[in-house]
């Protein structure tokens, strides 16, 4: 296929599984005995490594609470957490566009077996060509590092390749391994944290017009 390879974001870019995540983290930590700390600092929970946000929710916590912390919040997000998500309006339209001209992956740090999950609930995956996800123990966390597998095995050329994703974790990895980089302003980051980006889109829409421009 000619065209350009698309890396998508799941969380905040595709999806809207914040009610997901968020009940989630908030199981977690009853089990743990910490305090709730409130819808906004679980807003920015949406899009980085649980490992990394757990670490800034539990005051004191060592890597043990953390791994712990994350056992509970599985408990509830393997049954129910990762249904409680919603498509944004016109993706799915986005998506069916845009394969036919390029070829479309999936990176994100939501580990890879839910990740599919949902995409395949959505039915994103007819439009994939594979889901790139984190693994349960926390090897790719970083999304340089799992950006960095996709574009080997795939033998991904960057000066052909654009990573879309809404927070800062994804400008950084498409700048690790020279793609460039779409900001989308439907989801979690806002144009200061993703201002880094190449181009900044506002809907489906524009996303689409961006990447057929070129």
């Amino acid at each position: 296929m000619t065209g350009r390879t698309l890396v998508f974001d799941l969380d905040g870019t595709l999806s809207d599984n914040y009610e997901g995540i968020a009940g989630s983290i908030r199981h977690a930590l009853v089990r743990l005995g910490a305090p709730d700390p409130g819808d906004a600092a679980l807003r920015a929970c949406v899009g980085p490594p649980l490992r990394e946000s757990f670490a800034r929710l539990v005051p004191g916590a060592d890597a043990a609470i953390v791994e712990t912390a994350i056992g509970h919040y599985r408990e509830r997000y393997r049954e129910l957490g990762w249904r409680e998500n919603v498509v944004y309006a016109g993706v799915g339209e986005l998506l069916a566009s845009l394969a036919r001209d390029h070829t479309l992956y999936v990176c994100t740090s939501k580990p890879e077996v839910f990740a599919s999950r949902i995409v395949t609930r959505f039915g994103f995956d007819a439009h994939l060509a594979r889901v790139y996800g984190a693994d349960l123990a926390g090897t790719y966390d970083d999304k340089r590092k799992l950006l960095g597998r996709l574009v080997g095995e795939e033998r991904v050329e960057p000066a052909k390749a654009t990573m879309i994703g809404d927070r800062h974790h994804d400008l950084a990895a498409a700048r690790a391994h020279g793609l460039r980089a779409i900001g989308v302003l439907w989801g979690y980051g806002d144009a200061e944290e993703l201002a880094g980006a190449d181009r900044l889109v506002a809907t489906p829409s524009e996303l689409e017009e961006a990447i057929r421009a070129g």
